[in-house]
């Protein structure tokens, strides 16, 4: 039973460690999509020409948006990837006021499949606390049509532009750590 305890943590450390990911903020939105706004550790993204080389990143900015796993759409994948979403964010150095501003664009990895990302450095040290705010438009008239049931029973629009902010991020133990 011991040995099976220490297998146990063992597992769960490293897997800890493999997955590593500071939850910024958690919003859902009707009509039920979660967005999970995170500071991932820096990777290497293809095609290198549009994505930071990990070299000069400090964090992986991400924003997951899935369908809620309850009250959600008559025939809605339960905690499917929702796609066509505009995110912005906009990362602040509380101490010195720099700011970065990142287009979050769509990403495929084998930890949390598809989700919204980029590479980011931050506007100072790794150490410094940040301000991050996110800018979310829907899908618009040329990326997402609507059946005449769905608008209907919600709308002609997914959901209205949504803005949310977060005070005092540390990224520090992210910036620190490494995938490989």
């Amino acid at each position: 039973m011991k040995k099976l305890c220490i297998v146990f943590l063992l597992f769960f450390i490293s897997n800890s460690i493999i997955s590593q990911e500071l939850v910024i903020g958690k919003e859902r939105v009707e009509p039920g999509i979660i967005f999970i706004f995170e500071g991932a550790i820096k990777d290497i993204v293809y095609p290198q020409s549009i994505n930071l080389n990990q070299n000069s990143t400090n964090v992986h900015i991400e924003a997951r948006v899935n369908w809620d796993f309850v009250d959600v759409p008559k025939g809605t994948p339960k905690g499917g990837f929702v796609p066509y979403m505009r995110i912005m964010a906009t990362v602040t150095n509380r101490k010195t006021g720099l700011k970065t501003f990142i287009d979050l664009i769509p990403h495929i990895n084998l930890v949390d499949n598809f989700h919204y990302a980029r590479n980011i450095a931050l506007p100072g040290k790794i150490d410094d606390f940040y301000d991050v705010d996110f800018g979310v438009n829907p899908p618009g008239q040329y990326e997402l049509s609507f059946h005449k049931d769905w608008a209907d029973n919600f709308s002609k629009v997914l959901f209205d532009k949504k803005r949310f902010s977060y005070e005092k991020i540390s990224f520090f133990e992210i910036a620190k750590a490494s995938r490989r």
